[in-house]
This record gives structure tokens, sequence and C-alpha cells, in this order.
């Protein structure tokens, strides 16, 4: 079957795009999605859909602030957004300006933040900062929150905007399906005997990135850093011994653990995938995947309508408009299981 990109729109009403995070994380709507049948609940009854000896992924990955205003050496306005790190000084980043800068150009941002123009790669810039690039960014950036958030970023974004187990610095974009957990709902996971394991993947700015193809198979996606612990290999294994399920939190989680997977055994370490998941992609690891709803023409509403199926997925969101869930990042959830091939 030849893929198109119109086989993955819809018409989502703009009034269904949550702008602004419940009062309470768990309080999200739950839809739980199983081949043709489907259930509404709510995410604080998570539980009742998981058995002990079930295993939570999560991707612990934090969010930076990697927004910059400010002016090249010309004085016309510039934004930039930090795609990725590629070293303690170096970033990626897009850049919106008026005319593109050339190598050499030092652009003047926050707080008199100095940032020197290396060079392109495709729509994206290299730049070099004056010491250590986290910290810079977490001292003078802005908390970037998604294009479809009309607003920009507010103290409370600044909790609401990362999973409460969130550690390790260098996502963009927050891993969104793990911001409906509290740590009284992981405590009550963990007391009912469901396991909690973590991996590491650093979301980039180019998850916003459109395709720009019809053809699926001419897409080419953005590659992306993680990393797979031992221990989370070892926690996956043993819950497979027992008969227990993989649950993967969110698209990110997922795309590491079949990353890893991709040659047979979980691969233990760092990686980087660049992996594009539509039907017909063969899963390894995971066998139930809680995600946020996702944007028409997504790669992220494809990789769910390959593990959930497509029919059952396009059935599942025309349910979720008609019912008045809430979209993308601040939105509600659903829990699918995966569509046997």
């Amino acid at each position: 079957m030849s893929l198109q990109l119109a086989d993955f729109d819809y018409t989502l009403p703009p009034q269904l795009i949550a702008q602004t995070p419940l009062p309470q994380r768990s309080a999200s709507r739950l839809l739980v999605v199983d081949g043709e049948r489907r259930a509404d609940a709510g995410f604080a009854n998570l539980p009742q859909h998981l058995r002990a000896g079930d295993l939570l992924v999560m991707n612990d990955s934090r969010v930076l602030h990697a927004r910059l205003l400010g002016r090249k050496e010309s004085g016309g306005r510039v934004e930039v957004l930090v795609e990725r790190l590629l070293d303690k000084n170096v970033a990626l980043a897009q850049l919106r300006a008026s005319k593109s800068p050339q190598p050499g150009t030092r652009l003047w941002l926050e707080d008199g933040l100095d940032v020197e123009v290396l060079g392109r790669t495709d729509e994206f810039y290299r730049l070099r900062f004056q010491g250590d690039a986290v910290e810079l960014l977490e001292r003078h950036g802005r908390l970037p929150l998604p294009p479809y958030i009309e607003r920009a970023a507010e103290a409370p974004d600044e909790l609401r905007y990362q999973t409460v187990y969130a550690r390790e610095k260098g996502s963009v974009a927050a891993p969104t399906a793990g911001l409906h957990f509290d740590q009284a709902l992981l405590a009550s996971l963990r007391e009912m005997g469901v396991g909690i394991a973590y991996v590491t993947l650093h979301v980039g700015a180019g998850t916003f990135q459109p395709v720009r193809v019809g053809n699926l198979a001419e897409h080419r996606m953005h590659t992306e850093r993680y990393v797979l612990p031992g221990a989370t290999a070892e926690a996956i294994a043993a819950t497979k011994a027992r008969g227990g399920r993989v649950v993967a939190v969110g698209t990110t989680s997922l795309r590491t653990l079949e990353s890893a997977a991709l040659e047979g055994n979980l691969k233990v370490g760092a990686g980087e995938t660049a992996l594009f998941v539509t039907p017909g992609f063969e899963f390894r690891v995971a066998d139930l995947l809680i995600t946020n709803f996702h944007l028409p023409k997504s790669t992220l509403l494809m990789l769910v309508s390959a593990f959930g199926g497509l029919d059952e997925i396009r059935a599942a969101y025309a349910h979720a408009i008609a019912a008045g869930y809430r979209f993308f990042s601040y939105g509600d959830a659903m829990l699918l299981h995966r569509r046997p091939l």
C-alpha cells in the first residue's frame, strides 16, 4: 500500500486546541482504544486499565529555555529556536529573520548574549555560544511553547510544560504524554505493582516540521538523540518474561524503544534515530502506548496509526472531536493497545 499524506488528514475545530493546562495534571480525559473498541475514561483512572507486572517506560528529558529573541549586527530582528545541541558550545537552531544571516554574523540576544553563526545545514543554522550552551539557554532563554499555543509562556508553564520526572536537560518540546502524571498517580501505580523505567530522548524542534511530500516514502525524518539505560533494558526483559506488558509513555519513548530494537535485541546505550514509523511497521517492544492527540498530517499521527491501526485511529479521532476532547500538548490523552499486523 502506497501511503499518501492525505491519508492522515482530519478537520479539527480550533476551539479544541488546548491553550492552557488543566488545574490538575491527572484531571485530563483518557480515551482507551483497543481495536474497534473505545471507552471514555479519566486519566486518574489509568490504574484500572493496567495490571500488576506491567512496565511504564517514560522519557525523562527536560525542556530547555530554547527560545531567544534579539538582533543581528545589522540591527534586524531575529528569533532563535534551538533544535538540538551538537556539543557543549554549538547548537543547531531555527532562525527567523528578514534576511538569512551569513557565516560569521554575530547575533545579540537576550541580556547581551552573544552568539556567532557558523553556517547552515538545510533549514537549520549552526550557532556557537560563548560558554556552556545549556547554562546560557537556561539563564537567558525562554520556554518554547509549541506554535499552536497562541500565547507567550507564562510562569505556570515553567512547571506544567515539564513532566514531574524530567531530569535530563536537552529537549525543545515536552514529551507531552507524561504531562498527565502527578506524584500521587505514580505512587498509586507503584503500589499496585506497575513498574516504572526511563529512557531519554531529547525532542527537537523538527517534531513540528510539516511533511512536505505527498508520497510518504519520500519523507526523511529529522534526527534525535536518545539513551536506553541498561537498567531499563533489564526491566523490559523481566517484564516480558513474566508475561507483563510494556507501556510506552509517549511517542518519544516508543521511538526510543523501537529504534534500539531495530536489529532484534534491545541495544543499550546512546544512539541517534531518524526512525519514521508508518502503518505496516513491525513493533518489537511496546504493547501499549499512552499518547496525546496529534496534528493532522503529522509524523506523530502516522506513528499512532501504525500502532493502533489506521482505520481505528481515524474512528477514535472522530469520536474524540465529537466528544469535545482537548487536543495537542496541553490536551487529553489516549491509551492505545497495539494492533496485531
